[in-house]
């Protein structure tokens, strides 16, 4: 077996189902998920009924590369969205379709790292559970970049000691992040393509959230935007993700992409036809449409800003509640509670002698946000994320503990019923 599974932490949403296990929530409240981060908005007609319209592609083995047409597409998308001119973008060489952005955040490790070089990828805590996964199964160590309250919950690559960057092989970034919706300014992404240019490493940027932005006229700037911006207009050393399950309510789909460095994706390209992951043409032909129209991803925008502002409105005056630049998420940190944990159903008892409990056996591994996402669920049927369980103990600390992360994919009533449960919840704590 590959060592590195031994080292692979369960996926979050197992610990969840555990998290749940044996709790009846109030049968006289549906269940309202705020979990996964799974769009619900409904997929583009164009989409279904191009795929429909290509079912005969069904008959043919689909390439590695795609089509020509729909990686012109994703060149001109990229051109026109992050402002670079539209020669400078080789569709040929340059762009790179994949079966969604999982499965390519996980494969490229494993094509550039180079396991008898004692490998380090970098990645920021919290993160998308796929970049440690990757990295152990590649056979290098995961180092933690904590994104925190006090860094704005973007990663600090100052804080990265120069022994680190030195066997660097490839650093994921998450912009907008994921949990917390945080956007990296261009003048961060220089830093980390100066770093990358100086210790020789790769930066894989997933920008899957790229289109759901609060601002219609500050969308958030892309690492290839910015390489180019400086010079770099090879794009060296930067690749980018994206994909049409968040931007198109497209999940199912399994369509996406990578761009950038042209020498990286033909080592890539060359390891992808072995992985065997070439997308459908159907799925091609319905992924050109899909980068070509816009308006969809307008509308898009429209029902999650409606959902953040009555989201944000209802639960305002009972806790510390930000609407995030990016995404779909709500980061909470959790308020402090007053009650006892047994007598009242707070969790206040909890919160103060955490350490005590663990150490009497009561609550083993247990974390303030685990308490707050059962007893929600317990007393309102609404399911949340423990933000403990997206992040590791680095430094420490673990900085996803104290928060959990709200997913607002549910319908507006839905979210609007929600909060309103966890108004009611919050209140019983204080």
């Amino acid at each position: 077996m590959n060592p590195g599974l031994a080292f692979c932490h369960p996926y979050p949403f197992e610990k969840l189902a555990q998290l749940k296990q044996g709790i009846i929530a109030p049968r006289d409240k549906v269940h309202i998920s705020l979990s996964i981060g799974e769009p619900t908005h409904p997929t583009p007609h164009f989409i279904r009924e191009t795929l429909l319209a290509h079912l005969d592609g069904l008959g043919v083995y689909p390439t590695t590369k795609g089509i020509p047409e729909l990686r012109r597409a994703i060149a001109d998308w990229l051109s026109f969205r992050f402002k670079i001119p539209g020669t400078a973008i080789d569709a040929e060489t340059q762009v790179l379709p994949v079966s969604g952005t999982r499965e390519a955040l996980f494969s490229i490790a494993q094509c550039v790292v180079d396991a008898s070089s004692k490998p380090v990828v970098i990645m920021p805590n919290p993160f998308y559970q796929i970049y440690e996964g990757a990295a152990l199964l590649a056979g290098a160590e995961p180092y933690f970049l904590n994104a925190t309250e006090s860094s704005g919950y973007l990663p600090d690559f100052d804080s990265v000691p120069e022994s680190i960057w030195q066997r660097c092989c490839v650093i994921y970034i998450c912009s907008p992040g994921n949990p917390s919706g945080a956007v990296m300014s261009q003048a961060s992404q220089e830093k980390l393509i100066h770093l990358a240019e100086k210790y020789d490493f790769v930066i894989a940027s997933d920008e899957c959230y790229s289109e759901l932005y609060d601002d219609e006229n500050n969308p958030p700037v892309g690492l290839l935007q910015t390489a180019y911006a400086m010079g770099n207009t090879a794009f060296k050393r930067c690749l980018v993700f994206h994909s049409l399950s968040k931007r198109s309510n497209a999940p199912g789909l399994r369509s996406g992409f990578v761009a950038g460095d042209s020498e990286v994706l033909q080592s890539y390209f060359q390891y992808r036809t072995y992985q065997g992951c070439a997308m459908p043409l159907p799925t091609q032909q319905a992924s050109i449409l899909a980068w070509q129209d816009e308006v969809h991803v307008i509308e898009n925008r429209e029902l999650y800003r409606a959902k953040f502002a009555a989201f944000i409105d209802i639960l305002s005056d009972v806790c510390d509640i930000q609407k995030p630049a990016a995404s779909f998420y709500v980061w909470l940190k959790i308020p402090l509670p007053t009650a006892s944990p047994f007598e009242k159903g707070g969790l206040r008892e909890f919160f103060d002698d955490l350490q005590g409990w663990r150490k009497c056996g009561k609550l083993p591994g247990a974390t303030a946000d685990t308490e707050f996402a059962q007893q929600l669920f317990a007393q309102e049927n609404i399911t949340v994320l423990p933000g403990s369980y997206l992040s590791r103990e680095f430094d420490g600390i673990n900085p996803g503990q104290n928060h959990v992360r709200i997913a607002l994919v549910a319908p507006l009533a839905d979210c609007i019923e929600a909060a309103h449960r966890i108004k009611n919840f919050i209140n019983t704590l204080t």
